[in-house]
């Protein structure tokens, strides 16, 4: 079983008439290990300035559980579940390498 991480890595914010620093990007890692492998993929959010949004978390208030829960739930839960498919695959390539077309002298003269 792997284990993941879902983990901010930049914010990118704009100034508005009211807010500052609302976050419009995030870039963010997705990572599995299962304790010996490890996959990660960086990806980016990006997010509309709704003002009259009742959730609106002031950015010196943010942490990384709050950052992550607005881009898995921007992503959809199938998504999610998609992004973690794809690391696991890359960790049973990673285990299991697959095997490889070798280029084999030919056994006749031309």
């Amino acid at each position: 079983m792997n284990t993941y991480s879902w983990t901010t890595q930049n914010l990118f914010t704009m100034n508005t008439d009211t807010e500052s620093n609302y976050v419009v990007n995030v870039v963010y890692e997705t990572s599995a290990t299962d304790g010996t492998y490890t996959a990660s993929k960086t990806n980016v959010a990006f997010f509309e300035i709704k003002l009259d949004n009742p959730n609106y978390v002031p950015y010196a208030n943010l942490t990384n559980d709050i950052v992550m829960s607005w881009v898995k739930e921007q992503l959809g839960a199938e998504a999610v579940i998609g992004f973690q498919n794809n690391l696991d695959a890359i960790i049973e390539a990673k285990k299991n390498p697959p095997q490889r077309p070798q280029n084999t002298p030919l056994p006749f003269n031309v």
